[in-house]
């Protein structure tokens, strides 16, 4: 969310975020979005039924003037209702070299099959699960001695540099 930020701040960018929303109150991205201005929306989906928690969610979107969900670190499946409403306006980062490795512990499953590269992906948003068009990937080298967790750490870096590169593309091809 912060590398989307700061990325929407650069000259020319096609992009800006107008509002940081949350199923997580304490999610750190809102003490940040607050920190630099942006409006944020914090509801826990805790004692929710998942369509009513999305309505919430993207009624928040709307009245921002959101016209775009670029999803980073959420960690929630969408109501399919939701999904299908944004078709072709969601996107979302996932931590490997989609199709593989669709879902969680990516890291963990990629060193376990013995790959020689891991990576990071932009994907639409569909209601299957990490299924979406593939709009950029970035590969990164899985090194001799990398645990899941020093490979994590070398995606995010990529993925910093891949979501908002990604984003500029999408939007622009949008307009043409």
């Amino acid at each position: 969310m912060a590398a989307l930020l700061y990325a929407s701040r650069l000259d020319g960018a096609p992009f800006e975020v107008v509002l940081v929303a949350s199923n997580m109150p304490s999610a750190s991205g809102l003490k940040l979005a607050k920190a630099e201005g942006i409006a944020t929306f914090a509801l826990s989906h805790k004692a929710m039924l998942r369509a009513e928690h999305d309505a919430a969610m993207e009624a928040a979107a709307l009245e921002a003037g959101a016209e775009l969900i670029v999803l980073a670190g959420y960690m929630r499946i969408l109501s399919e209702g939701f999904v299908e409403r944004w078709a072709g306006r969601m996107l979302n980062i996932h931590p490997s070299l989609l199709p593989k490795y669709k879902g969680l512990d990516t890291h963990a499953r990629a060193l376990e099959a013995g790959d020689a590269m891991a990576g990071t992906s932009v994907h639409l948003v569909t209601p299957e699960l990490d299924a979406g068009d593939v709009l950029g990937q970035a590969k990164v080298v899985i090194a001799e001695g990398d645990t899941a967790e020093s490979l994590a750490e070398r995606v995010k870096l990529a993925e910093h540099q891949l979501y908002p590169h990604v984003l500029n593309k999408f939007l622009t091809a949008q307009a043409q």
